[in-house]
């Protein structure tokens, strides 16, 4: 009982509910006022012939002509009245056969069963409920971001407006409240007033919605919009949004950042206070066929080298970790020591600098443009004569065929960039680059984070995750002082000293050795010492600033706390 009423208060508490319950009554009162006319006609029709019979008889013969049973019990007999019946018979076959069945299960039988859906999925959260994400979509960069918030004990609450849409992500065990995104009375429910953040990934237009209807409501909440238009920034701003993401801006920049060539080798990717965590692209720069012992980087920069990333495997650093042509080494120090291993890892002169990037798009002119500053030489391949900016540097043609890519410098280039949405298209170009330059840098862009390993798979050196970037940069708004995720899988996280390493040097807890994670830092009285020395005596009330991947932070945490 308590399912029906909440299904019939759904169903009447819903706007197009009603409107489409009038359009049925009105439809009944014309069928109605037609089978009282029909009966009328058939009582004159019969006078006319000498016979007289009552009006239930006179509704009876009407609904049995028209449903098409046609008993034959009762008939005309002159021509006049058998072709009333014809038209009595038409008439039925249109309403009752065509239009009553179709017009019951338009409007009420499919949005009765739609009120089914939504009444098993919940309106609001418990009352008790704080400290939550709310996500107003349920996409790839969703899908990433949850297991984020589920690692670190997030709770998280998915707003649907569509019925179908919230009752599949319900029987998923997606907590999955529904409601229209721009009502603020949805984010009353899902007390978004309490929430830790309120992360919207849609259009630029809906985005905009859902943060005026979230103001209504709220004035505190943070709210991280993305946007896929520069323009749409200001707009997104102004209607309440915290912090806007442009996505496609910071996935191209990231990808050109792994390029070969130009003289900066080191990048900043994550900052945790006065703590910079830098990749480091090893290409032609000294550090390229020696072990890290050999390179004595950690004494000559004092930079500590956390690991590295070998066709998108991250390795944590051992001094017989030895750096190859393509590797990215990952650093962790201070903006000074990250200047001193700048002046000391100078790239050698190459023959050739040009990268060749696929895809006109947003991420594929953000690379082109960062490309631009590191002072390496780009081409741009794109089908769309719209998106032609550069003629100078933009080639006009399909990537997938090899002249446009031979056009485009593909003999001589040291790097290729392939930046298109369509994952499938990226795979196809990365094995044909690879067959056709087994000596080239392929860095890719993927667009699901389950391809990503096929990508490597097939020779790219470089692949990043749409999705993974998206998440790992909302979950880092968080405000957490605790966790910054630098990459997919890799994390720096900051803790009290565990009480089974004090009175112990860095040397002696051997914590790299069996847990493969890596000390960055120390703190003491909000006072951080970046990179400490090995022999520093590790003492209670300290803090331990720790970078690993999520298995290596798991046995950390087994192991010492």
């Amino acid at each position: 009982m308590k399912s029906f009423t909440s299904m019939l208060y759904y169903y009447m508490g819903h706007r197009g509910s009603r409107k489409n319950l009038g359009a049925l009554a009105r439809f009944i009162v014309v069928l109605v006022l037609l089978v009282t006319v029909c009966s009328v006609i058939f009582h004159l029709l019969m006078l006319r012939e000498g016979r007289e019979y009552s009006w239930v008889t006179g509704f009876y013969w009407t609904l049995t002509v028209m449903s098409t049973l046609g008993f034959g019990d009762i008939t005309f007999h002159s021509d006049l009245g058998r072709a009333f019946s014809v038209v009595v018979l038409l008439t039925g076959v249109l309403f009752l056969l065509v239009l009553l069945p179709f017009t019951f299960i338009e409007f009420f039988y499919q949005p009765w069963m739609d009120a089914q859906k939504a009444a098993s999925v919940p309106k609001r959260v418990s009352d008790e409920l704080s400290g939550h994400v709310l996500l107003t979509n349920y996409g790839p960069i969703e899908r990433v971001l949850i297991q984020r918030l589920d690692q670190y004990d997030y709770t998280y609450v998915v707003l649907a407006s569509d019925a179908d849409e919230a009752q599949r992500m319900h029987a998923e065990g997606v907590q999955v409240v529904i409601g229209p995104l721009d009502n603020p009375e949805t984010y009353e429910n899902a007390r978004v007033d309490h929430a830790a953040l309120i992360a919207t990934t849609g259009d630029e237009i809906l985005n905009t919605s859902i943060a005026v209807a979230v103001r209504a409501v709220s004035q505190t909440v943070p709210i991280v919009a993305l946007a896929r238009r520069s323009s749409a920034v200001s707009v997104l701003k102004v209607a309440g949004c915290t912090r806007v993401i442009e996505l496609g801006e910071m996935m191209g920049r990231a990808l050109a950042r792994r390029a070969n060539g130009g003289p900066t080798v080191s990048h900043v990717v994550g900052r945790f206070g006065d703590l910079l965590i830098a990749e480091a692209n090893a290409a032609e720069t000294p550090l390229v066929g020696k072990t890290l012992i050999e390179s004595d980087i950690r004494n000559r920069a004092n930079v500590n080298v956390v690991g590295v990333w070998e066709r998108g495997i991250f390795e944590a650093a051992r001094p017989d970790t030895e750096v190859d042509q393509n590797d990215v080494v990952l650093l962790a120090g201070s903006q000074q020591q990250l200047n001193t291993f700048e002046g000391l890892c100078q790239r050698a002169d190459r023959s050739s600098n040009l990268a060749i990037i696929v895809g006109g798009g947003r991420v594929g002119r953000a690379v082109a443009t960062l490309l631009g500053e590191l002072d390496i030489n780009w081409k741009l391949v794109e089908s769309d004569h719209e998106r032609i900016r550069d003629p100078e540097h933009y080639i006009v043609g399909d990537a997938t065929e090899p002249k446009v890519l031979l056009e485009a410098g593909l003999v001589e280039a040291s790097t290729i960039i392939l930046t298109t949405r369509d994952d499938d298209i990226n795979i196809y170009l990365a094995i044909f680059c690879r067959k056709a330059r087994p000596d080239i840098q392929i860095i890719c862009r993927s667009s699901i984070d389950r391809n990503v390993a096929t990508m490597h798979r097939v020779g790219c050196n470089f692949v990043l995750s749409y999705a993974s970037m998206g998440a790992n940069a909302i979950f880092n708004l968080l405000k957490r002082s605790d966790v910054l995720m630098v990459a997919e899988g890799l994390d720096v996280f900051r803790m009290p000293l565990p009480d089974a390493l004090v009175g112990r040097t860095l040397a002696e807890s051997d914590i790299r050795q069996t847990t493969g994670c890596n000390v960055i830092g120390l703190g003491r009285n909000n006072i951080l010492s970046i990179n400490p020395d090995p022999t520093t005596i590790l003492s209670e009330g300290m803090e331990i600033v720790v970078i690993g991947t999520v298995e290596a932070e798991n046995q950390f945490l087994q192991k010492f706390s």
